[in-house]
Protein backbone atom coordinates (compact mmCIF):
# COMPACT_ATOMS: atom_id res chain seq x y z
CA UNK A 1 0.00 0.00 0.00
CA UNK A 2 1.59 3.45 -1.07
CA UNK A 3 2.20 5.58 2.13
CA UNK A 4 4.49 8.24 2.69
CA UNK A 5 7.31 5.85 2.85
CA UNK A 6 7.06 4.35 -0.58
CA UNK A 7 6.45 7.71 -2.02
CA UNK A 8 9.67 9.02 -0.95
CA UNK A 9 11.31 6.18 -2.12
CA UNK A 10 9.94 6.22 -5.53
CA UNK A 11 10.43 9.82 -5.47
CA UNK A 12 14.32 9.12 -4.76
CA UNK A 13 14.27 6.86 -7.82
CA UNK A 14 12.94 9.58 -10.38
CA UNK A 15 15.04 12.07 -9.28
CA UNK A 16 18.08 9.69 -9.64
CA UNK A 17 17.14 9.36 -13.24
CA UNK A 18 15.63 12.12 -14.27
CA UNK A 19 17.18 14.77 -12.57
CA UNK A 20 19.41 17.45 -14.85
CA UNK A 21 18.68 15.69 -17.72
CA UNK A 22 16.43 16.92 -20.91
CA UNK A 23 13.43 15.15 -21.45
CA UNK A 24 12.88 13.56 -24.86
CA UNK A 25 9.23 12.09 -24.16
CA UNK A 26 6.32 13.77 -22.42
CA UNK A 27 3.13 11.54 -22.48
CA UNK A 28 0.08 12.40 -20.12
CA UNK A 29 -2.80 9.78 -20.53
CA UNK A 30 -5.78 11.97 -18.70
CA UNK A 31 -7.87 14.08 -20.72
CA UNK A 32 -7.17 17.60 -18.98
CA UNK A 33 -2.97 17.37 -19.65
CA UNK A 34 -3.45 15.22 -22.72
CA UNK A 35 -1.75 17.75 -25.01
CA UNK A 36 0.70 19.03 -23.04
CA UNK A 37 4.65 18.93 -24.17
CA UNK A 38 7.28 19.17 -21.92
CA UNK A 39 10.23 17.50 -24.49
CA UNK A 40 13.26 19.64 -24.29
CA UNK A 41 12.77 20.67 -20.97
CA UNK A 42 14.69 20.48 -18.08
CA UNK A 43 14.01 18.05 -14.80
CA UNK A 44 15.33 20.25 -12.06
CA UNK A 45 14.17 17.91 -9.65
CA UNK A 46 11.77 15.11 -8.24
CA UNK A 47 10.51 15.18 -4.78
CA UNK A 48 7.59 14.47 -2.30
CA UNK A 49 5.30 15.69 -0.14
CA UNK A 50 3.76 13.78 1.84
CA UNK A 51 1.77 11.00 -0.68
CA UNK A 52 2.42 13.21 -3.42
CA UNK A 53 5.23 13.23 -6.26
CA UNK A 54 6.00 16.50 -7.93
CA UNK A 55 8.25 16.59 -10.89
CA UNK A 56 9.86 20.07 -11.12
CA UNK A 57 10.05 20.49 -15.39
CA UNK A 58 11.62 23.76 -16.60
CA UNK A 59 8.44 26.35 -15.44
CA UNK A 60 6.38 23.49 -14.77
CA UNK A 61 5.37 20.83 -12.13
CA UNK A 62 3.81 16.95 -12.98
CA UNK A 63 1.51 16.65 -9.99
CA UNK A 64 1.13 13.20 -9.10
CA UNK A 65 -0.64 10.77 -6.40
CA UNK A 66 -0.48 6.73 -6.14
CA UNK A 67 -3.32 6.99 -4.61
CA UNK A 68 -4.27 2.80 -3.92
CA UNK A 69 -2.72 1.06 -6.90
CA UNK A 70 -0.45 3.56 -8.48
CA UNK A 71 3.60 2.97 -8.81
CA UNK A 72 6.12 4.81 -10.46
CA UNK A 73 8.17 2.65 -12.44
CA UNK A 74 11.77 3.47 -14.01
CA UNK A 75 13.23 1.53 -17.07
CA UNK A 76 16.03 1.52 -19.45
CA UNK A 77 15.04 2.69 -22.90
CA UNK A 78 13.11 0.18 -24.78
CA UNK A 79 12.65 -1.89 -21.69
CA UNK A 80 9.70 -4.27 -21.59
CA UNK A 81 7.42 -1.98 -19.30
CA UNK A 82 6.09 -4.50 -16.31
CA UNK A 83 2.55 -3.55 -15.96
CA UNK A 84 0.44 -3.58 -19.20
CA UNK A 85 0.29 -0.13 -21.14
CA UNK A 86 -3.65 0.78 -20.62
CA UNK A 87 -2.72 1.42 -16.81
CA UNK A 88 0.00 4.03 -17.59
CA UNK A 89 -0.95 7.50 -16.94
CA UNK A 90 2.32 9.39 -17.12
CA UNK A 91 5.28 8.72 -19.17
CA UNK A 92 8.78 10.83 -18.76
CA UNK A 93 11.59 10.10 -20.37
CA UNK A 94 15.16 11.39 -20.69
CA UNK A 95 18.24 9.81 -22.88
CA UNK A 96 18.45 6.35 -22.13
CA UNK A 97 15.42 5.90 -19.16
CA UNK A 98 12.19 6.26 -19.04
CA UNK A 99 9.73 6.35 -16.58
CA UNK A 100 6.19 4.95 -16.26
CA UNK A 101 3.28 6.13 -13.60
CA UNK A 102 0.66 3.31 -13.61
CA UNK A 103 -2.62 3.64 -12.11
CA UNK A 104 -2.14 7.35 -11.11
CA UNK A 105 -5.38 8.90 -8.76
CA UNK A 106 -4.11 13.05 -9.92
CA UNK A 107 -1.81 13.70 -13.04
CA UNK A 108 -2.29 17.49 -13.58
CA UNK A 109 0.11 19.60 -14.53
CA UNK A 110 0.39 23.32 -13.25
CA UNK A 111 3.16 26.19 -13.08
CA UNK A 112 5.50 25.46 -10.06
CA UNK A 113 5.22 28.77 -9.08
CA UNK A 114 1.42 27.60 -8.76
CA UNK A 115 2.65 24.38 -6.94
CA UNK A 116 1.41 25.46 -3.37
CA UNK A 117 -2.30 25.48 -5.09
CA UNK A 118 -2.37 21.81 -4.92
CA UNK A 119 -0.32 20.62 -1.74
CA UNK A 120 -0.03 23.56 0.51
CA UNK A 121 -2.85 22.20 2.51
CA UNK A 122 -0.59 19.58 3.49
CA UNK A 123 0.71 19.34 7.00
CA UNK A 124 4.12 18.76 7.80
CA UNK A 125 6.17 16.02 6.52
CA UNK A 126 8.62 13.46 8.63
CA UNK A 127 10.19 12.92 5.52
CA UNK A 128 11.12 16.00 3.99
CA UNK A 129 14.09 18.69 5.07
CA UNK A 130 11.48 20.79 6.80
CA UNK A 131 10.23 18.83 9.25
CA UNK A 132 8.33 20.44 11.82
CA UNK A 133 7.41 17.90 14.95
CA UNK A 134 5.73 21.00 16.88
CA UNK A 135 3.45 22.03 14.34
CA UNK A 136 2.62 18.42 13.72
CA UNK A 137 1.66 18.14 17.69
CA UNK A 138 0.12 21.36 17.31
CA UNK A 139 -2.17 20.44 14.59
CA UNK A 140 -3.08 17.09 15.84
CA UNK A 141 -3.47 18.39 19.71
CA UNK A 142 -6.58 21.15 18.07
CA UNK A 143 -8.29 18.16 16.70
CA UNK A 144 -11.22 16.84 18.77
CA UNK A 145 -11.96 14.55 16.24
CA UNK A 146 -11.55 10.57 16.78
CA UNK A 147 -7.23 9.51 16.86
CA UNK A 148 -7.70 7.73 13.86
CA UNK A 149 -9.78 10.21 11.57
CA UNK A 150 -7.27 12.61 12.88
CA UNK A 151 -4.22 11.07 12.15
CA UNK A 152 -5.59 9.94 8.93
CA UNK A 153 -5.92 13.54 7.87
CA UNK A 154 -2.90 14.77 5.46
CA UNK A 155 -4.20 18.61 6.63
CA UNK A 156 -2.25 17.75 10.11
CA UNK A 157 0.52 15.05 9.26
CA UNK A 158 1.61 14.32 5.47
CA UNK A 159 2.32 10.60 4.97
CA UNK A 160 0.71 8.71 7.25
CA UNK A 161 -1.82 6.39 5.84
CA UNK A 162 -3.85 3.06 7.04
CA UNK A 163 -1.21 0.61 8.09
CA UNK A 164 0.87 4.22 9.71
CA UNK A 165 -2.21 5.15 11.62
CA UNK A 166 -3.25 1.65 13.11
CA UNK A 167 0.58 0.67 14.15
CA UNK A 168 1.22 4.01 15.62
CA UNK A 169 -2.02 3.61 18.00
CA UNK A 170 -1.13 0.36 19.28
CA UNK A 171 2.37 1.37 20.09
CA UNK A 172 1.20 3.99 21.66
CA UNK A 173 -2.09 2.19 23.40
CA UNK A 174 -4.58 4.90 21.88
CA UNK A 175 -7.69 3.40 21.54
CA UNK A 176 -8.75 4.76 17.49
CA UNK A 177 -12.09 6.20 19.30
CA UNK A 178 -9.90 8.55 21.59
CA UNK A 179 -10.42 12.28 20.77
CA UNK A 180 -6.82 13.04 19.26
CA UNK A 181 -7.21 15.86 21.83
CA UNK A 182 -6.69 14.08 24.88
CA UNK A 183 -3.43 12.03 23.17
CA UNK A 184 -0.12 13.22 24.34
CA UNK A 185 0.71 14.17 20.28
CA UNK A 186 4.26 15.44 21.00
CA UNK A 187 5.13 11.75 21.84
CA UNK A 188 3.07 10.09 19.04
CA UNK A 189 4.61 12.43 16.27
CA UNK A 190 8.23 11.35 17.43
CA UNK A 191 7.38 8.26 17.25
CA UNK A 192 5.91 8.20 14.01
CA UNK A 193 9.42 10.08 12.68
CA UNK A 194 11.36 7.36 13.86
CA UNK A 195 8.92 4.94 12.50
CA UNK A 196 8.67 6.03 8.82
CA UNK A 197 12.29 7.20 8.70
CA UNK A 198 13.45 3.73 9.75
CA UNK A 199 10.83 1.91 7.23
CA UNK A 200 11.87 4.69 4.37
CA UNK A 201 14.98 2.94 3.72
CA UNK A 202 13.55 -0.87 3.51
CA UNK A 203 12.89 -3.03 1.45
CA UNK A 204 9.92 -4.19 3.70
CA UNK A 205 7.74 -1.97 5.96
CA UNK A 206 8.00 -3.35 9.50
CA UNK A 207 6.74 -2.10 13.16
CA UNK A 208 7.83 -5.25 14.72
CA UNK A 209 11.58 -5.16 13.83
CA UNK A 210 11.15 -8.49 12.03
CA UNK A 211 10.53 -8.05 8.47
CA UNK A 212 9.35 -11.34 7.84
CA UNK A 213 5.91 -12.10 6.10
CA UNK A 214 3.37 -12.16 8.05
CA UNK A 215 5.06 -10.84 11.39
CA UNK A 216 5.82 -7.19 10.85
CA UNK A 217 2.34 -5.83 11.71
CA UNK A 218 1.33 -5.81 15.29
CA UNK A 219 -2.52 -5.00 14.18
CA UNK A 220 -3.02 -4.13 10.68
CA UNK A 221 -4.46 -6.99 8.60
CA UNK A 222 -4.60 -9.17 11.79
CA UNK A 223 -8.45 -9.48 12.47
CA UNK A 224 -9.49 -11.91 15.15
CA UNK A 225 -5.82 -13.19 15.37
CA UNK A 226 -4.33 -12.92 19.06
CA UNK A 227 -2.40 -9.88 20.25
CA UNK A 228 1.34 -10.36 19.89
CA UNK A 229 1.39 -8.73 23.70
CA UNK A 230 -1.29 -9.73 25.69
CA UNK A 231 -2.99 -12.24 23.31
CA UNK A 232 -6.31 -10.90 23.51
CA UNK A 233 -8.18 -10.83 19.45
CA UNK A 234 -7.79 -8.31 17.11
CA UNK A 235 -10.75 -6.49 16.30
CA UNK A 236 -11.17 -4.52 12.92
CA UNK A 237 -13.87 -1.73 12.26
CA UNK A 238 -14.63 0.80 9.84
CA UNK A 239 -13.56 4.47 10.73
CA UNK A 240 -13.88 8.23 8.51
CA UNK A 241 -14.32 11.43 8.31
CA UNK A 242 -17.73 10.64 6.76
CA UNK A 243 -19.26 7.65 5.59
CA UNK A 244 -17.75 7.94 2.12
CA UNK A 245 -14.08 7.94 3.47
CA UNK A 246 -14.14 5.19 6.26
CA UNK A 247 -10.58 3.27 6.42
CA UNK A 248 -10.04 -0.02 7.78
CA UNK A 249 -9.07 0.26 11.48
CA UNK A 250 -7.69 -2.48 13.57
CA UNK A 251 -7.03 -2.85 17.33
CA UNK A 252 -6.19 -4.60 20.80
CA UNK A 253 -8.87 -3.36 22.93
CA UNK A 254 -6.71 -4.54 26.10
CA UNK A 255 -3.77 -2.67 24.49
CA UNK A 256 -5.52 -0.04 23.34
CA UNK A 257 -8.52 0.46 26.22
CA UNK A 258 -11.50 3.45 25.68
CA UNK A 259 -10.39 4.94 28.42
CA UNK A 260 -7.20 6.26 29.83
CA UNK A 261 -5.97 3.70 32.83
CA UNK A 262 -2.99 5.25 33.44
CA UNK A 263 -0.39 2.88 31.54
CA UNK A 264 2.14 4.19 29.40
CA UNK A 265 3.16 3.15 26.19
CA UNK A 266 6.02 2.08 24.23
Amino acid sequence: MPEGDTVHRAARRLHAALAGRVVTRFDLRVPQAATADLRGETVHEVVARGKHVLHRIGEHTLHTHLRMEGEWHVYAQGARWRRPAYQARAIVSAPGVETVGFELGIVELLLTRDEEAAVGYLGPDPLAPDWDPDEAARRLAADTRAAHVALLDQRNVAGFGTEYVNELLFLRGIAPTRPMSEVDTAALVALGARTIRRNVDQRTRSFTGDARPGRAMWVYGRDRQPCRRCGTPIRKTAMGPDPTRERRVYWCPRCQPEADDGRSAA
